[in-house]
């Protein structure tokens, strides 16, 4: 699979390609930004064996994206973390059983299909021993580290936190086992970078209680700077897993196992936090979990309501619908000029984005659906708002063009392939700009 690089890479690589300009009668919308999303991977109170896959566009309300999205071929898939890597491919890591020493790997490209890559033998403990709560850690010189806890001596065992770092970009090939300093009797190690040091939470497993500890290195020397009830947020609390929010505060999520509930709070600074408040939708149902976040599109405002789309490098061709598919198609009779024409709205999904309502068949949007562009009906499902979202970038053609990230899909554009919609991964070619990008011109129909 080819890498996906930086859109500005692929700006760079684009020559000769020229879009004419058109009047629009619409008013742009207001540019915000990137446009957060967030994935969760799961598994649940119901099924060690299968994991859960989420998404949400504020770190709060989740919506299922698919059950049973990874089974892996043995074992169980216990507290999966997930990252996005360089490659352009989702990773994850997770927990293969109550005992043994491995750690399990698989990966995605869309985040919803996963595949089984391999299982690691961290070599700490054997058959009696215990390896969990794997967690991805990228730092920032891009080294790729996975922090586990083990015990040799099985579930009842003292537990320490260890390391293995990726020695391939593959991540395929990883290092032995390292303890990184933190003493025994702690797991679900959840690490990230702050200023110049490395901030840890993770659960004392004597007390119950989340605690915090801060290190110049990753291998320490570690400072417990949080211990006890030293948040406020109580007893029998594990799975601390961290994301950073747009306007730099941090959430942090954890499992209230006992009681069968999830939580969350907010930071400013990694120190001071929120009361704890449970997370809705999902507590009850979720376990051990991550949270990672994209941002999709940039500061790009496409002009809203009635507007057309002319293709950037087949200019006598526009988007329009046919038989409920979507297509860029010369246009001349009033069927297709009405068909090459959309209202163009805030994103049904999130409101820094944008949907196309066709203007000829009423509440029915072009939403993307096994990458194939559709025309749907919008009934309501947070999978058709969340597919019916684009979200603008600087068009990836240059010369006034546009291009649109798909919203749940970050990193696949819409674009034309033998004339049909559809959304691709970020291609690193002149042919694959052009056909992913548009000029807004004023509506045909």
């Amino acid at each position: 699979m080819r890498k996906s690089p930086s859109l500005a890479a692929v700006v760079a690589g684009v020559i000769g390609v020229v879009a004419a300009v058109t009047v629009v009668t619409a008013a742009p919308a207001a540019a915000a930004g990137p446009a957060p999303h967030y994935l969760m991977t799961a598994f649940t109170n119901t099924s060690e064996s299968n994991m859960y896959v989420y998404d949400s566009p504020n770190a709060t309300t989740f919506s299922l994206i698919r059950a049973n999205a990874y089974t892996p071929p043995s074992g169980l898939i216990r507290d999966p973390s997930v990252i996005r890597h360089t490659d352009g491919w989702y990773y994850l890591v997770y927990t293969t059983n109550w005992t043994g020493n491995t750690i399990g790997f698989a990966r995605s490209r869309d985040h919803v299909t996963w595949t089984f890559l391999r299982t690691v033998t961290v070599g700490l403990n054997g058959a009696t021993g215990s390896t969990w709560a794997p967690e991805w850690f990228v730092d920032t010189d891009g080294s790729v580290h996975v922090i586990f806890s083990a015990s040799t001596t099985g579930t009842a065992g003292q537990f320490r936190p260890y390391r293995i770092t990726a020695t391939d970009g593959a991540l395929s090939s990883w290092t032995s086992p390292a303890a990184i300093g933190i003493p025994a009797n702690y797991i679900d190690t959840f690490v990230v970078r702050s200023g110049g040091g490395y901030v840890a939470f993770l659960k004392n497993e004597t007390t119950k209680y989340i605690e915090r500890a801060t290190a110049p290195s990753l291998t320490g020397p570690w400072t417990f700077t949080g211990t006890a009830n030293w948040a406020g947020w109580g007893s029998g609390l594990e799975g601390p897993a961290l994301v950073r929010l747009p306007n730099g505060s941090w959430r942090i999520y954890f499992d209230q196992y006992g009681a069968g509930r999830y939580y969350y709070a907010d930071s400013a600074d990694l120190q001071s936090w929120s009361a704890k408040v449970e997370l809705p939708g999902l507590s009850g149902t979720v376990r051990h979990f991550t949270v990672l976040r994209e941002d999709v599109g940039d500061s790009t405002a496409v002009p809203t309501g009635r507007t057309s789309l002319r293709s950037a490098n087949v200019p006598d061709r526009y988007v329009r619908h046919r038989n409920s598919l979507g297509y860029i198609e010369p246009v001349s009779t009033s069927t297709d000029r009405l068909d090459a024409t959309f209202t163009v709205t805030a994103g049904l999904a999130n409101a820094a984005c944008y949907s196309f309502q066709a203007v000829n068949a009423s509440g029915r949007y072009l939403r993307h659906a096994n990458n194939r562009l559709t025309l749907s009906a919008d009934d309501g499902s947070a999978l058709l708002r969340n597919d019916a979202t684009f979200c603008g970038r600087t068009g990836l053609a240059g010369g006034g063009t546009v291009s649109f990230e798909s919203y749940n899909y970050p990193g696949f554009y819409l674009r034309h392939y033998n004339y049909e919609l559809r959304i691709d991964p970020l291609g690193t070619d002149a042919a694959y700009a052009g056909d992913a990008s548009f000029t807004v011109t004023a509506p045909l129909g």
